[in-house]
């Protein structure tokens, strides 16, 4: 925040002149004097001066502001800083002739600390802000709508993130419409929640793992199960605030916790679960039951309505029959939109520089993608026929996929280090056709390094919602 003191001759400064003769004097002054040592004083500066006089010793004060139960003498001159006393002074309101004020606190947020950093802004150059502190500062701050430390609030907030801070940094900003904070907080969050999993933060996370779980930026490890899985902790933890365990236990004491309440009904048509199905509606579930042991978990936890199940499984069974007979062998134009909403989602942590080559199992429609990362490159093969599968490989000509990839590395907060992305791609593969996916500097590169990849191997389902009114037409007119 900036301070007056350039605007305004502090009554306790010396004129312009008189300094100058003053330090000119000092310079002339001889150094052999006093047993050959020169004394030199620092000054204080303007900002220093007008602080420790004004702010802090209250001197020549025309106005005493009263606020939980506490006095600062203050100067209506600084104070006309803040909007919130700029229209109180400049209007017809009887404080504006008043010598002193009670300040109504509403906000809980706001502490006697908080107010005296904030006013204490109006009368220096720089203000230290402990992060510890922010949210209370940025509260004073809002409610005496002083623009240049709401702003420095948010700068601390952002390089501040962290597992700790960022559910109250988040919710904090929403509260006084910081929406860059807001933004940052959420990017932290698609970033951490997947790869860097905390038991404290699960238990934090509220209605915002919505936000996160639909979206396409979520960093996913491995693969789609792994967000269901991760949801299932976090539903056990907002049930059971007080459990107090490592993060390798959580998922068998969720498991056990479910078993024990595991009846025909769903748990989510249940009283206790119907407060998840919103966040569990943004699972890809089209991407789990690819996978036959995850299909198997899923019927074993009965945590999904099983409408959910029925209506994903008649989806997937027309994407298959597409792929086979009606020689849908990808999407081919750009639909960005069903990418976001409908990608694949799956990931791969590199611990080290090296060689890898992997693939993310499950059904994909004969589409074997194979990912490689050697000498700084990432290749993206179509495996037909130069590498055994264990599954059935589509032997068209050309095949098609949208994806987008995404590489990370992290430090130990959580913040990013380098980051690069190839954006939304559409290719087009021949058989056994490898294709260079990025190309990497060396320089950017930081270890362990995250993968992040979307894919859409089928033509969107947007294209496709006439599938069940022909099936239904058809049926209609064998009988």
């Amino acid at each position: 925040m900036g301070s007056l003191g350039s605007r305004f001759q502090s009554p306790f400064q010396e004129p312009e002149e008189k300094r100058k003769r003053s330090a000119q004097c000092d310079c002339d002054s001889d150094p052999e004097e006093d047993d050959g040592v020169l004394d030199i004083k620092k000054l204080k500066t303007t900002s220093k001066y007008i602080y420790q006089t004004l702010f802090l010793n209250g001197e020549n004060s025309d106005i005493c502001i009263c606020a939980l139960g506490q006095e600062w003498n203050l100067h209506k001159v600084y104070l006309c800083q803040s909007g919130y006393f700029s229209s109180m002074f400049s209007g017809s309101w009887k404080e504006s002739n008043m010598m002193e004020i009670n300040l109504e606190i509403p906000d809980q947020n706001i502490d006697t600390e908080a107010l005296q950093v904030a006013f204490g802004s109006l009368y220096r150059d720089d203000v230290l802000i402990k992060p510890s502190r922010v949210v209370s500062i940025l509260a004073a701050a809002c409610m005496l709508q002083l623009d240049g430390l709401i702003q420095q609030c948010g700068e601390t907030m952002k390089e501040n993130i962290s597992a700790k801070t960022v559910c109250g940094y988040y919710a904090c900003s929403s509260i006084y419409g910081l929406d860059s904070v807001m933004k940052k907080c959420l990017e932290w969050l698609l970033n951490n929640l997947m790869t860097h999993q905390n038991v404290e933060l699960m238990k934090e996370l509220g209605y915002v793992m919505e936000l996160l779980i639909q979206s396409s930026d979520l960093f996913v490890m491995q693969v789609e199960m792994d967000v269901y899985t991760a949801l299932k902790k976090w539903m056990f933890l907002q049930l059971n605030p007080s459990w107090d365990g490592p993060i390798k236990q959580l998922l068998a004491d969720a498991d056990a916790w479910l078993c024990k309440r595991r009846t025909g009904t769903p748990f989510l048509n249940t009283e206790e679960g119907t407060q998840f199905c919103s966040v569990f509606k943004c699972v890809r579930l089209q991407y789990i039951i690819n996978d036959l042991a995850s299909a198997r978990i899923l019927e074993r936890d009965n945590i999904l309505p099983n409408d959910w199940l029925t209506q994903v499984y008649k989806n997937q069974w027309f994407a298959m029959l597409r792929t086979e007979f009606d020689n849908d062998n990808g999407p081919q134009e750009p639909n960005k939109d069903e990418f976001e909403q409908s990608s694949m989602r799956c990931g791969r942590k590199l611990t080290k520089d090296g060689d890898y080559c992997w693939r993310w199992t499950g059904f994909n429609f004969g589409f074997d993608l194979l990912v490689t990362y050697t000498n700084r490159f990432i290749v993206f093969k179509r495996n037909t026929l130069s590498q055994p599968c264990g599954g059935a490989v589509s032997l068209q000509l050309r095949r098609h996929l949208a994806y987008r990839l995404r590489l990370a590395s992290f430090d130990t907060r959580g913040k990013l280090i380098c980051s690069r992305s190839t954006g939304y791609q559409l290719l087009t593969l021949e058989k056994d056709q490898e294709y260079v996916v990025m190309n990497l500097d060396s320089r950017l590169l930081s270890f362990p390094l995250y993968v992040c990849c979307n894919f859409l191997y089928t033509s969107p389902q947007s294209d496709h919602k006439s599938d069940s009114l022909e099936l239904e037409s058809s049926a209609r007119g064998l009988s």
